[in-house]
């Protein structure tokens, strides 16, 4: 109860965080105004915040008593290139893009869980650090791993990291995750298949790039259905195909673009060299070249089982067991908390932010506005579990 009061106590600051947040968003690489205001606001409750770390990141240290462990809390905290929607009376301002993916609301909740924890550093041995962090949307120039190249996890040592992402797939008041994978990983290619123009009446006189493009991209779903077994998670999609001058000319040039996701390290490996054969093949088969390039972006996120197993107890006590969901299935979306987990023990959940009633709009949609009343379970859950790991450090 005392925990929940003291949440309530900054409530209406949490609430304006987030609304400031939400009307100010900024594309990954450009957050400066984002990360003054959140230097700003730790600057308020009496913290002194270093800023700029792996570009705009921002970091602060809650000192509790002497001794005991370090645990980081990590919210993002870049928006998307997405004209919203969503109607709200704090909608963007920043035409063009908005906070699609909640990020506003993760740092909402962070900076309400530092004015806690702040609070009640007298009550607990240890130390917190708090780490807002930029460029999470960037698969190719992650945030986490320039924040982690910069020493974030280090003077002090960080034993563990917890972190949490909004979700309309479950309801407000609850959370869902599960040991092992929560997220996949997020890889970039780009195509570009190389023919000869000519007229449309005469196909035989020069080599047409999109009916070879049209080939490469039904070939590369083989991979999917038969060189990976049906048992691993991988998803190759192809989102921008870009061909062609004009309707009756035989294009020379076929550009795509997609993305690769899959839960197993080692099939992520693998993915490019598969897919170079297909594209090679295929394109000097049918008289024309090719260019290919496979950028690794994340790395599927791997819940530390200790780690899980503390926020699900530490859950269960605070919203009871059927509020505590294990999910179905493994989202396949990218999340570059990965690289934190990769260095230490760490642990990522969905918080349900769906208000009842309310319509369903996914992650990254223009309409998608997560319920604010999710944002006190959050703080909930998160202060627990960072308390509840510093009075009981898991044995690595």
């Amino acid at each position: 109860m005392e925990l929940k009061n003291r949440i309530n106590g900054v409530w209406d600051t949490v609430v304006g965080h987030r609304r400031w947040l939400h009307a100010h968003p900024e594309l990954s690489g450009q957050e400066q105004d984002t990360a003054a205001y959140i230097a700003s606001a730790l600057e308020d409750i009496g913290l002194s915040p270093t800023r700029n770390v792996g570009g705009h990141g921002v970091v602060a240290m809650i000192h509790g008593k002497p001794g005991g462990s370090c645990v980081g809390l990590r919210a993002d905290f870049d928006a998307l290139s997405i004209p919203e929607k969503t109607g709200l009376p704090f909608s963007s301002e920043n035409p063009g893009v908005c906070h699609a993916c909640g990020h506003d609301v993760h740092t909402a909740m962070l900076l309400g869980a530092a004015a806690v924890l702040n609070g009640m550093k007298d009550t607990f041995t240890g130390s917190v650090k708090l780490i807002f962090q930029p460029s999470e949307e960037n698969a190719t120039d992650s945030g986490a791993k320039k924040m982690i190249a910069e020493g974030v996890l280090e003077n002090p040592h960080v034993d563990a990291v917890f972190a949490q992402h909004v979700s309309p797939s479950y309801p407000t008041g609850s959370i869902a995750l599960n040991k092992g994978a929560m997220s996949a990983s997020s890889d970039r290619f780009f195509i570009t298949i190389g023919g000869k123009s000519s007229h449309g009446s005469a196909p035989e006189t020069g080599v047409d790039a999109v009916v070879i493009g049209a080939q490469v991209i039904n070939a590369l779903q083989s991979i999917v259905s038969r060189a990976v077994s049906p048992l691993d998670n991988v998803v190759l999609t192809i989102g921008k195909v870009t061909a062609g001058s004009r309707y009756n000319i035989i294009a020379e040039e076929c550009v795509m673009e997609g993305t690769c996701r899959t839960l197993n390290p080692q099939v992520q490996e693998q993915l490019p060299a598969r897919m170079e054969s297909i594209i090679q093949g295929i394109a000097q088969g049918m008289g024309g070249t090719y260019q290919f390039e496979y950028v690794k972006g994340f790395i599927p996120t791997m819940n530390a089982p200790a780690e899980c197993a503390l926020v699900q107890r530490t859950a269960q006590a605070l919203l009871g067991d059927s509020c505590v969901i294990v999910p179905e299935k493994t989202a396949m979306i990218g999340e570059d908390f990965s690289f934190f987990a990769h260095e230490v023990p760490s642990t990522l959940y969905w918080l349900g932010a769906r208000e009842p009633g309310a319509p369903f709009y996914p992650l990254h949609s223009d309409h998608f506005a997560p319920d604010e009343a999710a944002m006190k379970t959050g703080m909930e859950v998160m202060i627990s579990s960072a308390l509840a790991y510093l009075a009981n450090p898991l044995d690595h």
